[in-house]
């Protein structure tokens, strides 16, 4: 650990934060339905886009209609991305002569991309063509986005409103989001990317010789439009099998900057829009103080782990850090700070490869996923808000009266609600993990013995359940079982937490607002940021300490004691 390190990850802090006030007020703007800088330009497109799905703006929806359009149009893009890949092989912009993908790998990807998680089982550059990748990979980041958007307003609303039947329209959401908050930017972001090297082509594959005469294939293609997305977006697949490790998808130094910030941009900037829209910013405040104070954490860890490294290899003389997997460029601290982003921020962008961390290292990742996400583009509002709701019922229990948060009695159908939401990609996560690592299926695709081939198995898994996509690296999980798997881990973590989300926001909004009491539990204070906190890391500690600790903790009292796997 060096002190430039920890100014390049503090300098990385401040810019995010500085971040959220102005993009959260524009965002408000937005989803409101205000004119703003950009209403000129895409405001006659969204009303022909309004006309062609045969809504109006003023039209309002009850949060199961609201509910049946987001599932209807996720089934839409599902379909439509399993039969980009099932029939790429006969369709332009293919210069690499791409054949179809299997059924079992489509069905993973299709869903994948669907649920905003972006697992990828494939290798980007070997398996899928331009057309694959633009129209149907990039569409998908976009509109899977949207949707985290647009489930993360219907519970805002839900704070918001009082006495109300309705929660919002899904595809006015939908369009505005995606029309005047993640196009523009991407825009500008992909000339950016451009400008420092990332490729923007439909030329062929490049045939190269190398100095020492053998043949090498370069693959291009349109890179930069599904990069910046893919961060801002937080969905996290990358063109290439490399992900963000790739020369082509992160050139500089600079490049690698603006991937992680554009990570937690727009994620962050929403608890501003949370805070705005229930009529005090402060709340807002106080759920990302609670956030960064777990990221922030989490960062010190990974940091720590990777610059103490190996001890078996120091006892041979070989000092230094754990650089194993890491890109010698950008080196241990905005490696470290990469790991800790994404993972808390549903994005799975990599620009390192886990599964080369240290096994405390690697236990942060995998924590990170497994409680809901932090930092999401959507999910992070309504998962953080999730365990915000928890840890208010928790404190009314404590002084023996009905809980309130932010003006809304919380009561036993929000808390079913939170608790669902909690165990549905818990149970997806421990029941999978726990069949994949007794059947013959599972236990092929493990690369390393032991403790460490267990924290493989789980990080997939955990990884699609919860919206993430990255992976350890080391599992085979191309294959029949894991695709499917996999495949049906993304599905529940998805749906079995905004569902009863988006039945949250519809039991909010028809409630009343009460007024502040000298009995309410203050919510924007130093308190409350230690409740969340504590609750987020206790829920996370007792759901999922058993099989970490049979994982990366003892794979790390393993290591001291000198034995490998």
């Amino acid at each position: 650990m060096t002190m430039n390190g920890w100014i390049q990850i503090l300098v990385f802090l401040g810019i995010a934060i500085a971040l959220v006030k102005p993009l959260g007020g524009y965002i408000t703007r937005v989803m409101n339905g205000e004119r703003t800088i950009l209403s000129t330009i895409f405001g006659p497109v969204e009303r022909g886009l309004y006309r062609i799905c045969g809504t109006r703006e003023s039209e309002e929806q009850h949060w199961t209609t609201y509910m049946a359009a987001m599932l209807f149009f996720n089934l839409a893009g599902f379909a439509l991305l399993y039969l980009f890949q099932r029939i790429q092989g006969g369709l332009p912009f293919n210069p690499a002569g791409m054949g179809p993908v299997s059924a079992d790998s489509a069905f993973n990807t299709a869903v994948s991309f669907m649920t905003n998680t972006n697992w990828q089982g494939y290798g980007g550059e070997t398996t899928m063509s331009y057309l694959t990748q633009m129209a149907g990979m990039t569409v998908q980041n976009f509109v899977s986005a949207a949707v985290g958007v647009a489930g993360a307003m219907a519970i805002i609303r839900g704070f918001s409103r009082a006495s109300s039947r309705t929660v919002g329209n899904f595809w006015v959401d939908l369009t505005r989001s995606t029309l005047y908050i993640l196009l523009p930017i991407c825009i500008v972001g992909s000339l950016v990317l451009v400008w420092q090297g990332v490729p923007q082509n439909l030329n062929p594959y490049t045939a190269a010789t190398t100095l020492e005469g053998a043949r090498q294939t370069i693959a291009q293609g349109p890179v930069a439009s599904q990069m910046i997305i893919k961060h801002l977006g937080t969905n996290g697949g990358g063109f290439f099998n490399t992900n963000s490790a790739h020369p082509f998808e992160n050139p500089t130094a600079l490049t690698n900057y603006i991937h992680i910030l554009s990570i937690f941009a727009i994620s962050f900037a929403m608890l501003n829009v949370f805070g705005r829209m229930v009529g005090n910013q402060k709340q807002g405040w106080a759920l990302l103080g609670a956030i960064l104070t777990i990221i922030v954490a989490g960062i010190g860890v990974v940091y720590w782990a990777e610059s103490a490294g190996n001890p078996l290899l120091h006892a041979l003389g070989l000092e230094g850090g754990n650089m194993e997997g890491k890109e010698t460029r950008f080196g241990l601290a905005l490696s470290s700070l990469f790991v800790v982003v994404t993972t808390s921020a549903s994005t799975g962008a990599v620009n390192t490869m886990h599964d080369s961390l240290m096994p405390l290292g690697g236990l942060i990742p995998l924590f990170n996923m497994q409680i809901p996400p932090l930092g999401g583009i959507g999910a992070g509002v309504y998962g953080t808000l999730v365990f915000a709701i928890l840890a208010v019922f928790i404190a009314g229990l404590m002084v023996g009266r009905t809980p309130e948060y932010i003006g809304k009695k919380i009561e036993a159908k929000e808390v079913k609600m939170s608790i669902l939401a909690m165990l549905g990609p818990s149970f997806a996560i421990l029941a999978l993990t726990a069949i994949a690592i007794v059947i013959p299926a599972g236990l092929s695709g493990i690369l390393n013995a032991g403790p460490h081939g267990l924290s493989e198995v789980l990080y997939a898994f955990t990884s699609g359940a919860n919206n993430n996509g990255s992976a350890f690296a080391g599992l085979s999980a191309n294959t029949p079982f894991y695709n499917v798997a996999i495949g049906l881990a993304m599905l529940m973590g998805r749906f079995l937490l905004i569902i009863p989300v988006l039945a949250i926001a519809g039991s909010l909004a028809a409630k009343k607002s009460i007024p502040a009491s000298s009995g309410t539990l203050p919510t924007t204070g130093p308190l409350f940021i230690g409740l969340v906190v504590g609750v987020t890391l206790i829920v996370g500690g007792l759901t999922f300490f058993p099989v970490l600790a049979l994982g990366p903790v003892v794979e790390h009292f393993a290591m001291l004691a000198g034995q490998t796997f």
